[in-house]
């Protein structure tokens, strides 16, 4: 395997840089797909790159929001890097990477590996000048034109489906696509909760579905945030991603992109959440103040 050393031997480490135990949770699979890539090819050439520079890149470009252009020179080259995060994303690799993280999660925490309950949301976020307009919408209560993130998430805030549409559509419409993505792939959920802005028929489609949906309104009075009963999950899930500044607004050009942008954010988050690394736990020694 290779180690941290190895990997940053000719460059000096970043903060979003995996180490060796999060590596560790991403490298079988990263292993058999490139495996799978030579067999199906004529074997003519070697891998130039390694699996773990790519994800790194993948995880600086996501944490830092810059372009991928703007890559700093000590990773690979950023087409190639975008070659591997677009593959992956057609292949159904980050998808299988992000499931396999979320399942160990849930284990962790006590919890079974599929969810039972599920909570719904959606947040609008501008574009870039880069984005289509037909894939463009406007928000006209958040008063913004972009995109907008549907998601469903467990009741441990962890994403079990997400939907990118036009801003324009409206969190019933876009929640019902949610509703179909979970009951498809995790037909043990049952329950959930969401806010007022899910109406009658979005409530309908749910039941038709098999799940029971709750609606969780403001408080009397309400002015501004306040934390509510389930929903806060939610809200802090949300905040997640916004702690990623390239999901602060959609710079990518095809929706699922986009999706696949949100789910490197969780596949950053669980697998600092499975190894305790909620913030980097070594550090380069060049960086450590000199004594007084």
């Amino acid at each position: 395997m290779i180690t941290l050393s190895d990997v940053t031997s000719t460059r000096r480490p970043y903060p979003t840089d995996l180490s060796d135990a999060r590596w560790a949770l991403l490298e079988p699979v990263l292993t058999r797909w490139r495996e799978g890539r030579a067999q199906a090819g004529l074997g003519l050439s070697r891998p130039v790159h390694d699996l773990r520079e790519i994800v790194n890149a993948i995880l600086y470009v996501n944490r830092a929001g810059c372009a991928w252009a703007l890559l700093p020179h000590d990773f690979p080259p950023y087409k190639t890097v975008y070659g591997y995060y677009a593959a992956w994303q057609c292949e159904g690799v980050t998808q299988e990477l992000h499931d396999l993280l979320r399942a160990q999660v849930r284990r962790q925490e006590g919890r079974a590996p599929e969810p039972t309950a599920m909570i719904i949301d959606a947040r609008t976020v501008p574009t870039s000048s880069n984005v289509a307009e037909a894939d463009q919408g406007y928000d006209a209560g958040k008063r913004t034109k972009g995109r907008k993130q549907h998601i469903a998430i467990d009741t441990l805030g962890l994403l079990l489906a997400v939907v990118v549409t036009a801003a324009s559509v409206q969190d019933t419409n876009g929640g019902k696509h949610v509703v179909d993505e979970v009951a498809a792939a995790h037909p043990s959920v049952s329950t959930g909760w969401v806010d007022s802005g899910y109406k009658t028929k979005f409530l309908e489609h749910a039941a038709a579905a098999g799940i029971t949906l709750e609606v969780v309104s403001k408080q009397e009075g309400q002015k501004g945030f306040a934390v509510l009963p389930r929903r806060w999950v939610v809200e802090r899930t949300l905040g997640w991603l916004v702690l990623h500044r390239r999901l602060v607004r959609d710079y990518e050009t095809l929706p699922e992109r986009s999706t696949t942008m949100i789910h490197w954010v969780m596949i950053d988050n669980m697998s600092r959440r499975l190894t305790g690394e909620t913030t980097p736990t070594w550090h380069d020694e060049t960086d450590q103040p000199s004594p007084a």
